[in-house]
């Protein structure tokens, strides 16, 4: 039967798109962008916040709650977490809780602070190029030195931004925590990287291979976006790295940043100058982020790779199951329209699939229309919708 149905327009019509990397669907339902919000409304994000706060536990010079104090430090600070959520070995035998349904398992590792600078007033967006290169090259230590631990199975790098995002302290810092288990989420990755690696796929000749010349799914991702008929998620490119709002982002400017020249498994695969211009375009991203809504741009931020730097197979070859692994950063920020309005994932999202109020090509336009200078540097305010 013929109808009088518009033709499929995606900046409108609600669909689904698929996340290749975790193998789940979200909702895209663009049509309720603009419906009335009575709902609940956040204090703005400030950056009014002094260069030193003698009450801050991250300050240098300042005494922690644990009775430690920080030393006078000048550049990147890391210290064992004093409220750590795992433990070091050795730990209590675990005991059976008696019912297949019911099963446990231990778990021990070690949680690291990472203080990004000693000024309490800055952050990522703030520093200069060559201050987030510290904080890489700190990354890649403790990378490198947890991850060669017996019992430390996965190096997850991360930072909270903003107290909406949960972080109990606004100086700026992210953590590391070290584990015996790899944790769910970068197991799915890991397990969809494998799967697509040993695929029938067919990536165009131009596009980065992964282990031993097979497909790689980050590699073709990064391929298919970087090219020019596919920049509309495209936020930064430069000449390593590619920074867009993933075809299957859930936060409304969620941001996938990758390599796209080559196959990288981890940090310590880096070259100084992919260091460099690592740093480049995270300072790009995270002023663009302060730039949309001219705040404190709140975000959680994680780094998924290779899940230590020696978890070699039985073999010992130069290649292993976890090879497959391209290093790439998630940014999940929670704002939706303004700096007071965000996204909250209840209701249908917890009880049947992700859902996103704009297209990943409308929110990654919007990003690309902000500054590269930060609003308090004299940017040109985007004015909100």
């Amino acid at each position: 039967m013929a109808t009088d149905a518009p033709d499929f327009n995606p900046d409108v019509h609600p669909h689904r798109r698929f996340n290749p990397l975790l193998g789940e669907y979200v909702l895209v339902s663009p049509h309720r962008a603009n419906r009335p919000w009575q709902g609940q409304v956040e204090e703005p994000q400030k950056s009014d916040k002094p260069q030193y706060d003698p009450k801050c536990y991250l300050c240098p010079g300042n005494a922690r709650t644990s009775g430690h104090n920080n030393p006078e430090y000048t550049s990147v600070y890391t210290f064992p977490n004093d409220f750590a959520a795992v433990l070091p070995p050795p730990l209590p035998e675990v005991q059976p809780a008696g019912h297949p349904l019911l099963k446990i398992q231990p778990v021990d590792g070690a949680c690291d602070v990472v203080v990004f600078h000693p000024r309490h007033d800055l952050t990522l967006a703030r520093l200069k190029t060559e201050e987030i290169v510290n904080v890489v090259d700190e990354w890649c230590r403790i990378y490198r030195e947890r991850g060669c631990q017996d019992n430390i199975k996965y190096v997850q790098i991360f930072e909270n931004k903003g107290a909406m995002m949960g972080c109990s302290n606004p100086h700026p810092h992210g953590q590391a925590w070290s584990t015996s288990s790899i944790p769910n989420i970068p197991a799915k990755e890991l397990e969809s990287l494998a799967q697509y690696s040993t695929s029938e796929a067919v990536s165009p000749a131009t596009a980065p291979k992964g282990p031993n010349g097979r497909p790689c799914l980050l590699c073709d991702y990064a391929h298919l976006e970087a090219s020019e008929a596919s920049s509309v998620r495209t936020v930064f490119k430069n000449e390593d790295w590619i920074a867009v709002v993933p075809w299957w982002a859930i936060w409304p400017f969620e941001i996938l940043l990758l390599p796209h020249r080559r196959h990288i498994p981890s940090v310590l695969d880096l070259t100084p100058d992919e260091k460099g211009s690592l740093a480049n375009i995270i300072s790009k991203i995270t002023i663009r982020y302060d730039n949309l809504f001219s705040c404190s741009f709140p975000y959680s931020m994680g780094l998924h790779q290779r899940p230590t730097p020696n978890s070699n197979t039985s073999s010992g070859g130069p290649h292993d199951e976890h090879d497959v692994a391209h290093m790439h950063f998630h940014f999940e920020p929670p704002l939706l329209r303004s700096s007071t309005v965000r996204k909250f994932l209840v209701g249908y999202e917890l009880m049947a699939e992700p859902q996103r109020d704009l297209t990943p090509e409308q929110a990654a336009s919007r990003l690309r229309a902000c500054s590269d200078v930060h609003y308090l540097d004299g940017a040109s305010v985007v004015q909100e919708p």
